[in-house]
């Protein structure tokens, strides 16, 4: 079950909501926990008592941590079997085929026989959940979140089906509160509604409209110029109206019961430096890596050196959670390059600017990491690195690195990237070929461009309100009535999509 489907919109989201509303408001945790496992259950029975067995295992470490006491030599012990536990789920159920198949391709160079395997189904959504439990653990040791004391909570929290398969990555601490009290109110549910209105629309009328486009020229064998750049684009514009469509579904889903989720999207490809593109991009995913392995491991605190080490190393573990394959690792390897030239070429061009600034250290929170922000006081402001490039040829720059990024993140091996990348040079001519031609319908080349307006129309409408040229939805009742309407216009074109064809599982849920 998908949230872009009939099943749910129509069978299981109406339940659980009808559900929700009636009982006190002490069993909704238990309402909540009984249907995101049911939710869960609808793929594979047998892997929602993996789901259990984690939140078990991370609930009961996490009391024993509690129990040693917050920072303690006996709490780092459990602290290091929860996370070695949950590191070892992972390992099984994600790497165990890509470890299998890489040491029988080593065993057919040497000209020996492949080890007979049995391919390992990876669950729905272990990557996410698996993360969270670590995150949870981390938390309680160093002392950022309480150990939840009820089994219900803390599996209610795991298991929330607004955001257990593709995130956002939810902590623990943003939402314990939420899960002792929360209110279930009709401004809530409004303001959720609307949100998930949005998203599916992002989902079904744009993501999944591109979708035959990208896997038709992903399939070609010797692609030309045209093809390539179709192909990258569209990809580009699908992942994201992909997965920024689901995590707002996700965030609108919790609102509307009363949960406030952090946002995970914040018009990545407005960015002019790459930097920029990872503080905008999955940013739930970015502040887990900055939080949990690029400050453990120094951050940019042990010199320049060891900093660029620290941002490869990080952005390589990225790309490999993304999958086991060797297109994620060097698509990590990519990012990683990218933000350690970023910062080289940032830091001597502040160094240029002031020379005073020549071997300053900042602060680790606000390193050229993903998620990096800097905190001061009661606010977070967004650190911009001194730019001698103008706006627009920083973000053309930047989004031309990203969509060469995105070719091997899609392709599904090495040499269809290869081949992608031959493409976009040119190296198979430079026409449109008549295979992906037939799959250019008119409706695909109108969401193409619709999708490309859809990236640029935040921030043109940001400098329009600036200029007094729009005005803001609260000053004019037009712009008001219009703030409301067109996400249920939206919604009921996307519903008649749906209807129409099949529907598209989400991309985030192969990783």
């Amino acid at each position: 079950m998908i949230f872009a489907s009939f099943e749910f919109l129509f069978l299981f989201l109406p339940a659980f909501f009808a559900v929700y509303a009636v009982v006190p408001a002490g069993w909704r945790n238990a309402v909540i926990l009984g249907f995101s496992w049911a939710f869960y259950a609808w793929w594979r029975v047998d892997f929602l008592t993996l789901l259990i067995g984690a939140s078990l295992l991370n609930w009961l470490v996490a009391l024993e941590m509690a129990r040693a006491g917050v920072g303690s030599a006996r709490a780092g012990r459990w602290l290091a079997f929860g996370v070695g536990l949950n590191l070892a789920v992972l390992g099984y159920f994600k790497y165990a085929n890509f470890g299998v198949d890489t040491f029988n391709d080593l065993l057919g160079l040497a000209g020996q026989d492949p080890v007979a395997w049995s391919a390992i189904v990876l669950p729905v959504g272990l990557s996410f959940y698996i993360l969270q439990g670590i995150s949870y653990l981390v938390d309680v040791h160093r002392g950022d979140t309480p150990a939840a004391r009820r089994f219900l909570d803390y599996a209610a929290y795991k298991a929330l089906f607004s955001q257990l398969i593709a995130g956002p990555i939810v902590r623990y601490s943003d939402i314990a509160l939420e899960l002792a009290a929360r209110s279930f109110t009709l401004a809530k549910f409004g303001a959720g509604a609307r949100k998930f209105m949005v998203g599916f629309a992002m989902k079904v009328v744009l993501a999944d409209t591109l979708s035959p486009v990208v896997d038709a020229a992903f399939a070609l064998p010797a692609p030309q110029l045209a093809d390539a750049w179709i192909g990258a684009i569209a990809y580009t514009l699908q992942l994201f109206f992909d997965f920024a469509g689901y995590s707002l579904m996700a965030i609108g889903l919790g609102l509307m019961i009363g949960f406030h989720f952090p946002r995970n999207f914040d018009n990545p490809y407005l960015a002019a430096s790459i930097q920029a593109f990872w503080q905008r991009w999955h940013m739930t995913l970015s502040s887990f890596l900055r939080d949990y392995l690029y400050v453990p491991l120094g951050g940019n605190r042990r010199g320049p050196g060891r900093t660029y080490v620290n941002l490869m190393l990080v952005m390589a573990i990225g790309g490999f959670w993304h999958g086991a394959s060797w297109n994620f690792l060097i698509w990590g390897i990519w990012h990683g390059g990218l933000l350690a030239l970023h910062r080289l070429w940032s830091t001597r061009s502040a160094g240029r600017r002031d020379p005073r600034r020549r071997g300053e250290r900042r602060d680790a929170l606000a390193a050229p990491l993903p998620g990096g922000v800097e905190r001061r006081g009661s606010g977070d402001r967004r650190r911009d690195a001194p730019r001698a490039l103008p706006w627009w040829l920083g973000h053309v720059l930047t989004l031309l690195a990203v969509i060469i990024g995105w070719v091997i993140f899609r392709a599904v091996t090495l040499a269809e990237a290869f081949g992608i990348y031959a493409g976009m040079l040119g190296l198979h001519g430079a026409g449109l070929s008549d295979a992906l031609a037939w799959h250019l319908t008119p409706d695909r080349v109108a969401t193409f461009w619709l999708a490309i307006a859809m990236v640029y129309l935040p921030g043109l409408l940001i400098l329009a309100r600036a200029r007094g040229l729009v005005p803001q939805p609260e000053t004019s009742m037009i712009a008001r009535v219009w703030w409301f309407a067109w996400p249920v216009m939206a919604f009921l074109v996307a519903i008649v999509l749906l209807y129409s064809r099949d529907a598209v599982p989400f991309l985030y849920f192969q990783f």
